[in-house]
């Protein structure tokens, strides 16, 4: 698999980012100093995907932090919790942003000492949120592997690989993996709308792995299964329900209805970090609805709609339990009840 970096962080206290925006025409990567550079970059998509959202957020709280000059550790707290509020307005949904500020704050809470000793702390709460991703995408992917045949058919949905993570991705996992073990996978691409994710992110990574790959629309994704043509569909996650409602890239549960009919198996790839206990169903997630020049006008050199038309764009879907053959975590395969077998397979790892 190709080993492109999405985020990282610098010896010098910035962060570098792969502009996903320009990808597959151009590879730009974008150097932020700010809150505001990290809150833009996020809200125009030029870093995506749940764990890559939770890691440029950590490191951003950090390039944030190191910017002002404290006295004292409560200082640093006080400025800490507004880079925390102000970063988490970026996006709503995904739960790995919220998750992995909190994370930041317990260090920047319990760290006492000098201000620069709860720096180095924060620092490097935000690399092991990085390194742990990359563990947790490739035990992903390991599981994955184990529900899946050689010469399988698999289709995807977004853009859930190693772009939108530390590495290896998840949904995409299973695909690179099963590469460097000859398993000829035939995948098919949805594109994705209306920002192409597939088209533009996924269709491109698995060309960079030499995989099989071939896009679709996403109003094909039936026929495909009709067909014959799908074994397994694959998809990523960016926030579990308590009772294994799941929320992911619109168009999502329109995938799981159809892999329900024609009795094909429909798997989400989520690390435990997506699963948000407060959410007791699908009905509780905050579902973000972007702008109406997404569907209208953009990837088009002049609008293809009628001018003021009215808009509907949420950015997610909630796919139902019911629908969802295994949620497969780092830890191992999670299957129904999820209520009662999401709880216990995080008591028994």
């Amino acid at each position: 698999m190709s080993t492109i970096e999405s985020v990282k962080l610098t010896s010098e206290d910035t962060l570098v980012i792969l502009d996903q925006t320009l990808l597959p025409g151009e590879i730009v990567y974008r150097t932020l100093t700010t809150q505001e550079d990290v809150w833009q970059a996020i809200v125009a998509l030029q870093v995506r995907g749940a764990p890559a959202i939770g890691i440029a957020a950590a490191y951003g709280a950090y390039v944030e932090l190191v910017r002002h000059p404290y006295v004292t550790v409560a200082e640093l707290r006080h400025t800490f919790a507004n880079v925390k509020a102000y970063l988490l307005s970026s996006r709503p949904t995904a739960v790995n942003l919220a998750w992995a500020l909190e994370r930041l704050e317990k260090i920047v809470q319990q760290s006492w000492g000098r201000v620069e000793d709860v720096l180095q702390a924060v620092r490097a709460e935000a690399e092991a949120i990085r390194t742990e991703d990359a563990q947790v995408c490739e035990a992903i992917g390991r599981h994955t592997l184990t529900l899946l045949k050689k010469e399988d058919g698999i289709l995807t949905h977004c853009n859930a690989g190693g772009i939108a993570t530390a590495k290896y991705g998840t949904a995409l996992a299973p695909l690179f993996l099963g590469n460097e073990q000859n398993y000829s996978f035939r995948v098919y691409a949805d594109e994705t709308r209306p920002l192409l994710q597939g088209a533009r992110l996924t269709a491109w990574e698995l060309q960079q792995a030499n995989i099989d790959v071939t896009l679709i629309c996403d109003n094909m994704a039936s026929i495909v299964m009709q067909q014959g043509k799908i074994n397994a569909v694959l998809v990523g996650c960016d926030r579990v329900a308590a009772n294994g409602d799941t929320a992911n890239k619109i168009g999502t549960s329109g995938l799981a209805i159809l892999a329900n009919h024609y009795g094909i198996p429909f798997y989400v790839c989520a690390p435990t970090s997506t699963i948000d206990w407060s959410c007791r169903t699908g009905a509780d997630i905050e579902i973000e609805e972007r702008s109406g020049k997404e569907i209208t006008d953009s990837w088009y050199e002049q609008p293809m709609a009628p001018p003021a038309v009215k808009t509907y764009n949420p950015a997610f879907d909630v796919t139902d339990n019911a629908l969802i053959t295994a949620i497969i975590t780092e830890h191992g395969i999670v299957r129904p009840a999820y209520k009662e077998n999401l709880a216990g397979h995080l008591q028994v790892t």
